[in-house]
């Protein structure tokens, strides 16, 4: 009558490409993703440190939404590093920092690395 052919063992599915496919993304996420950080800045929140008295003429960096004002006075950003060495003794003398008006974290940021960049070291964010 009818002669049907051998039956055979099915085969079963490799794997190996799915595996393939996971070191492929994994491999892409490591190499795409970043460590660590990116920057440091080092920061004195007022009320800590030396309890040394306060020497000096003034130092306060209002940073506002839409310039910068030294003591009262309004300076741009990049004549800032200048006007602020011209009060100053030492580069490690302190410097006030102090966010007004809304101002944005990142433009405090880079009122910060602007004077870092310069030399000064005691950079005090204050509310």
């Amino acid at each position: 009558m009818f002669a049907f052919d051998t039956p055979r063992q099915r085969r079963k599915p490799s794997l190996t490409p799915m595996i393939d496919v996971v070191f492929l993304l994994l491999v892409f996420f490591m190499l795409a993703s970043r460590f660590g950080a990116d920057m440091h800045l080092t920061l004195n929140a007022a009320g800590e440190g030396s309890s040394a008295a306060y020497e000096g003429p003034p130092r306060l960096i209002d940073i506002l939404r839409d310039g910068l004002q030294l003591n009262g006075q309004t300076v741009s950003a990049a004549d800032l590093p200048q006007a602020v060495a011209r009060l100053v003794e030492g580069k490690d003398d302190p410097i006030v920092l102090r966010a007004r008006d809304g101002a944005d974290l990142q433009r405090v940021v880079d009122v910060m690395q602007q004077l870092s960049a310069a030399g000064f070291t005691r950079l005090v964010l204050v509310e």
